[in-house]
């Protein structure tokens, strides 16, 4: 399968600026556990924010953080979020837990990443080959079988 990203626009751009902003705020070194920023954008154009917190547990990932940060600011639909990796690491890609937690919860958001052509903007269902749409009442089913599987 070959994804073709989308060309960023202003609108992203501002949303890596904004994940780059947390991130070289709150870092705490290369060794840290707050190493990567995260901002998401909501369909009514609020942002909200996230940074990781590190442990051989497995902490939470910063996209994770900054959706529950946009969900406890009243955010229901998310449109695009992107991570930012610190010490000037750039925009970095989601994890596949991260990929799995986006698509379930938010299957329409858009990732910004890096790809072969440069920093792009791709659905979030074209990173998880073979997907499955899950719920509380269906569990998991093949995407597509059902429209409302795995919809919040």
């Amino acid at each position: 399968m070959t994804i073709t990203p989308r060309a960023l626009t202003a609108a992203d751009q501002e949303l890596i600026d904004l994940a780059r902003a947390v991130v070289d705020a709150n870092t705490d070194g290369e060794d840290g556990i707050h190493t990567v920023g995260a901002a998401v954008r909501a369909a009514d154009g609020t942002t909200h924010v996230g940074i990781n917190v590190y442990h051989f547990t497995g902490g939470p990932c910063a996209e994770l953080v900054a959706l529950g940060n946009a969900r406890a600011s009243g955010a229901r639909r998310l449109t695009t979020i992107v991570a930012v990796g610190n010490m000037g690491r750039g925009v970095v890609g989601p994890c596949g837990r991260d990929r799995q937690v986006l698509f379930d919860h938010h299957p329409e958001i858009r990732v910004l990443l890096p790809t072969e052509h440069g920093i792009g903007s791709v659905p979030i269902k074209d990173l998880v080959p073979f997907a499955t749409a899950w719920s509380p009442e269906g569990g998991s089913i093949a995407y597509g079988d059902d429209p409302s599987a795995g919809r919040p």
